[in-house]
């Protein structure tokens, strides 16, 4: 599968009253593992930027003078994103100055949905944390993710925690199909098992003969330690306290 980690920084808030994109940063995930691939452009929005949010990026007009403008990287930008998911943290901001974009520049094809799927991680961190601070700070905090390293907010950064947190955040419950070695996952259906009942091959002469083993002080104790490991990336659907 692949997927998009996309940020954005902008002149401000609002792309209905005129604001614009200045950075836009991608990272790319194939099967849930960073490639290493990257689509980073400053673009030069053609209008100055509320200081309000350059105190957050830190970028200035000057700064952007002689980087290009969004129509000159529009192709290659849809390029790198198609028929990907692009996972975003707050989509409806993003998506809306991409779409912005695309419709000023009069694209054929003016949403960005038309190009990729979206994922808001926003929207899954409230469904996973309700009540609670869902901002990206607060996610890498809460995710153990060190994002001691960024000063200022930066799109290519931002993507870069933000993937982190969408690999926490979405991988808690399959660690317990790892042992402490690290040893690769084995599909219960590869094994020769079936999904839906993994009794459903098994005779009843067979069932008959079986030994029930019960399992030792030190086994329940590390199987303890697995489900305190889970309880700390959200809900635990084993957890019976």
């Amino acid at each position: 599968m692949r997927q998009i980690v996309l940020d954005t920084e902008t002149t401000g808030l609002s792309a209905a009253q005129g604001h614009r994109i200045i950075e836009i940063g991608c990272l790319e995930l194939i099967d849930r593992r960073l490639t290493g691939r990257e689509f980073h452009r400053f673009l030069n929005p053609d209008r100055d930027i509320d200081q309000g949010a350059e105190a957050i990026h830190g970028i200035s007009r000057a700064d952007l003078e002689t980087e290009p403008r969004f129509p000159e990287i529009a192709d290659e930008f849809l390029a790198f994103i198609k028929d990907a998911e692009l996972i975003i943290h707050n989509a409806t901001f993003d998506v809306g100055f991409l779409n912005h974009e695309l419709k000023r520049m009069k694209h054929p094809l003016p949403a960005i949905e038309d190009h990729a799927s979206v994922l808001d991680t926003l929207t899954m961190a409230r469904g996973m944390h309700p009540g609670q601070r869902n901002s990206l700070d607060a996610l890498c905090k809460r995710y153990e993710v060190d994002a001691t390293k960024r000063d200022v907010h930066g799109a290519l950064i931002d993507s870069e925690l933000l993937a982190n947190v969408y690999l926490a955040m979405t991988g808690g419950q399959t660690a317990l199909l790892l042992d402490e070695d690290g040893d690769d996952y084995v599909d219960p259906d590869v094994a020769g098992h079936h999904a839906g009942d993994p009794m459903q091959d098994v005779n009843s002469a067979e069932i008959a003969d079986l030994v029930v083993i019960k399992a030792t002080a030190d086994e329940i104790a590390a199987h303890d330690v697995i489900i305190e490991k889970i309880r700390k990336t959200g809900a635990c659907v084993w957890d019976i306290d």
